[in-house]
């Protein structure tokens, strides 16, 4: 089998930089401009991925098209000008100190992204988990073909109950080159990172191959399908938007282009059994709506308040109110509610947010003609079954943790020939 994960030219900035460089991934605090606003004074001056960023909170504002175009010189100004060190063909292990202070640990390195394929029905060693919403992906695209680096915050998920893969590294990592340790801004927790040797890349890509046999997986799953090697935990919409910049330049130049560097994105791999990984519930706020007549709805549509076993928080002026469902029509309650909520929006207006935290969503609710969802867990263990069986799960399922437990932009590759 070919490598499907596998180490990378990795820059990272210099030493002195990384406090002000390193910051949430775009699609975080999309309600809570103001949290960008802070981001804007910490960094001042300093070289930062907030330069090199479009966060999803501005995707609305004036001046988009001009943003984008300045991303771009960003990043062709911290080339020249020194900004990162250069750690070649190489995997990098990380430690994520999150806020509560548990540890998730995770290899960073690139993936062919001819593996992968977000469509629904896909049988690709990786897939998305979660449904592509495609209206997102052009202006993603924009802001890739501007760009002459890429920095993941996409996190891919591997089933490994035996920990194969990233618990012999981590058992060896005082071995290893350090490459950085420092806290993360925003009271973000800290991040930690070694260069891989050559022994431990050896027993990654041995231990990601057994993973990847079809016998063993089939086993695992219990189903006989192709196998799922990497499920995609985050940033689904970012890898999706840089298969689909590939895609163009292939076609573009009439021909494949296997030795591009577009062809690969940089991603962090993590355990789904990592003691610190829990999934979280993304929930739900839906602004410029009338209460009465959603809630209305909601009984009519979902026999809310009947036997069931899904259920949800209705939350109306920060006042949480349990929901049972009586006839759901979906798996799982995220998906009962969110087709609920899109035919409601479709038909009568509105617009539906996905909120992580639920003091955030009882905050929001306060708001005229506004209304929040609280979501129940989800169930990690189900994730692999759940995503052979019905080929994606409802958009904003999960979400791994909370908004300042997310990836932090750091370690970047050059996509330019």
């Amino acid at each position: 089998m070919n490598r499907i994960f596998s180490p990378a030219d990795i820059l990272i900035p210099r030493e002195e930089l990384r406090e002000q460089f390193a910051v949430v991934a775009c699609d975080q605090y999309t309600s809570q401009p103001e949290y960008w606003k802070e981001v804007e004074r910490i960094v001042g001056d300093a070289p930062s991925a907030y330069r090199m960023i479009l966060p999803e909170s501005a995707l609305e504002e004036r001046g988009v098209e001009e943003r984008i175009e300045r991303t771009g010189r960003f990043m062709r100004q911290y080339l020249r000008s020194g900004v990162f060190d250069k750690i070649p063909d190489s995997y990098v292990y990380v430690e994520r100190t999150l806020r509560s202070g548990a540890i998730r640990r995770g290899l960073v390195g690139k993936i062919d992204l001819t593996a992968y394929d977000f469509s629904k029905h896909s049988a690709s060693p990786v897939r998305a988990t979660e449904a592509t919403v495609l209206e997102r992906i052009p202006p993603r695209v924009q802001v890739r073909e501007a760009a002459a680096l890429e920095m993941p915050h996409v996190m891919l998920l591997i089933d490994d109950r035996e920990d194969s893969v990233i618990g012999p590294v981590r058992a060896r990592r005082g071995s290893f080159t350090p490459l950085y340790d420092f806290p993360l801004m925003m009271d973000s927790g800290r991040v930690a990172g070694w260069r891989v040797d050559a022994f431990g890349t050896a027993d990654i890509d041995r231990a990601l191959a057994a993973l990847a046999d079809p016998e063993a997986f089939h086993e695992r799953c219990g189903a006989k399908a192709a196998p799922l090697v990497f499920a995609v935990g985050d940033g689904n919409h970012s890898l999706a938007s840089a298969k689909e910049h590939y895609r163009r330049l292939c076609e573009e130049a009439g021909e494949p282009l296997p030795d591009h560097p577009a062809r690969y994105a940089l991603v962090e791999v993590v355990n789904l059994y990592d003691e610190s990984l829990e999934f979280e519930p993304i929930h739900r706020v839906v602004y410029d709506v009338d209460r009465r007549h959603l809630e209305g709805r909601l009984h009519d549509i979902l026999c809310v308040g009947e036997e069931g076993k899904q259920y949800f928080e209705f939350v109306r002026d920060g006042i949480r109110e349990k929901m049972v469902i009586g006839a759901p029509t979906s798996a799982m309650t995220v998906g009962t509610l969110q087709e609920f909520l899109d035919e409601y929006t479709a038909e009568f207006g509105g617009h539906c947010d996905y909120i992580h935290g639920e003091d955030v969503v009882e905050k929001l609710s306060k708001q005229p003609n506004t209304l929040g969802f609280l979501l129940p867990p989800v169930d990690k263990e189900e994730l692999f079954r759940a995503v052979i069986q019905d080929s994606v799960l409802t958009r904003k399922t999960f979400s791994m943790g909370n908004a300042w437990d997310k990836r932090f932009y750091l370690e970047c590759r050059s996509i330019q020939r």
